[in-house]
């Protein structure tokens, strides 16, 4: 009770540093709730696609892309992105800004293949939006989750 870094010594008093293990499962929990909501959008977006008429059928082989695919799709990159959130919080002096810069530049990567694939306009357009639905619920969670736990100056806490 002596030491000058025991911030438990003032009554009532809650710690103002969270622990390393604490901040990396914040980033977690968070990502990977997003993770869920960004496949429940994504395959809510489709399913209303194909209402109108989007067909999702990929001209190599006549293959239609199911919705499930969609789904699972969408939730493997997003735990991608998680454990890369999760990496710059461990290693990173700007966890935050460097995983926003990360994820916009896989975001417009991603955003190659459906205009590789050869499918119909109606399939491309929407595939396309499909990945910005995604990043649009899974980039912005991330990164605030990410400045909430490095606190107000961007930067790690011990």
């Amino acid at each position: 009770m002596n030491s000058l870094d025991d911030t438990r010594v003032v009554a009532g008093a809650e710690p103002v540093q969270t622990t390393h293990t604490n901040r990396l499962r914040g980033v977690a929990v968070t990502g990977f709730v997003a993770a869920l909501a960004a496949m429940a959008a994504t395959t809510l977006a489709a399913a209303l696609a194909q209402v109108f008429g989007v067909d999702f059928e990929i001209p190599d082989g006549g293959e239609t892309i199911p919705l499930t695919g969609l789904a699972v799709v969408t939730g493997l990159f997003s735990v991608i992105g998680v454990a890369i959130a999760v990496a710059l919080l461990r290693w990173s002096t700007r966890p935050a800004e460097r995983f926003l810069w990360t994820a916009m530049s896989l975001t417009a990567i991603s955003l190659v293949p459906p205009l590789l694939v050869g499918a119909n306009t109606a399939t491309t357009i929407t595939l396309l939006g499909l990945h910005l639905v995604a990043a649009t619920v899974m980039i912005p969670s991330l990164v605030r989750s990410l400045r909430k736990q490095t606190g107000p100056a961007g930067g790690r806490t011990r």
